[in-house]
């Protein structure tokens, strides 16, 4: 069986509806919180088990039969993520999964002043201890991210945030699809992947250019000092501690964490990857 946990999250659903498309529904299992929301799995052939890695007794009956289990990181920081992870990785190997995989990031290391790239370092050597094989998927910085941190500026015609860095953002899409590429296709790749990534690194006044190219108007990119834009969030209502975690993004981006490109996606999709443009464009179109 392949147990794709979090099942009903944004990533979850999508390696699930593209895992229908290259194996047969009969082997796989949506490990979610909440089954009353996976309804929609169940009527594909698809079963559903209640799973929750802050429920660590309980998942040894979700990963029952477990031939291999999409470790999906959790939206949480620090120890609690790693506790998170530690149980879910435990219970896999407990069941007998023959690999782990993991949904991890480009920037994964252990001294990044971004806080979930160290958490996803962490997880990574967890894994790496276990003597299960595993497959670490190092995915691009999801491009809907940068989409919610521009947050309004579109409309507004300003992108107001802190010096940044060359971004590859990345596809969500694309990575699900990559991501079931690998769980169809067993031991294909073997301990951390190499950066799973868009062809290409912008920053923000790259984008705010794009932008402006695709609507017509201008688009300003407007640097704050870090002081000012986490007062500015404050201001807006995040919580203080969040506005500065979420600081660690544009320190991390200006290290270079984030910068690089690399063709592993495109091998695994067997096709170009979406670029930022492509999912502005979209976007831009969908409103």
């Amino acid at each position: 069986m392949l147990i794709i946990t979090g099942a009903t999250g944004q990533l979850g659903r999508a390696v699930i509806e593209n895992l229908l498309t290259r194996v047969d529904s009969a082997q796989i299992v949506a490990s979610v919180r909440d089954p009353a929301k996976a309804t929609a799995f169940t009527s594909q052939g698809v079963t559903v088990r209640t799973g929750d890695f802050a429920e660590p007794n309980g998942l040894a009956a979700a990963f029952a039969g477990a031939r291999q289990v999409l470790v999906t990181s959790v939206d949480q920081l620090g120890e609690t993520a790693l506790r998170m992870h530690q149980a879910a990785i435990e219970a896999a190997c407990a069941a007998g999964a023959q690999r782990v995989l993991y949904t991890s990031h480009m920037g994964a290391q252990a001294n990044s002043p971004f806080v979930p790239a160290c958490d996803h370092a962490a997880t990574e050597a967890i894994l790496a201890g276990t003597g299960v094989p595993f497959t670490s998927m190092r995915h691009g910085f999801y491009a809907e991210s940068a989409m919610h941190m521009i947050g309004h500026g579109l409309e507004a015609g300003e992108i107001r945030m802190p010096e940044d860095g060359p971004v590859s953002w990345t596809a969500r899409a694309d990575l699900a699809e990559a991501d079931a590429v690998l769980l169809a296709n067993e031991g294909r790749l073997d301990g951390i992947t190499l950066p799973l990534t868009a062809p290409e690194a912008i920053t923000m006044a790259d984008l705010a250019a794009i932008a402006s190219e695709l609507t017509g108007r201008e688009i300003k990119r407007v640097v704050l000092s870090d002081e000012a834009w986490r007062d500015e969030k404050v201001a807006q209502g995040v919580p203080a501690p969040m506005a500065e975690m979420l600081l660690g993004t544009f320190r991390a981006a200006r290290r270079g964490d984030f910068a690089t490109i690399d063709p592993a996606l495109e091998e695994l999709l067997g096709r170009r990857p979406q670029t930022m443009r492509d999912v502005l464009a979209h976007k831009l179109k969908a409103a």
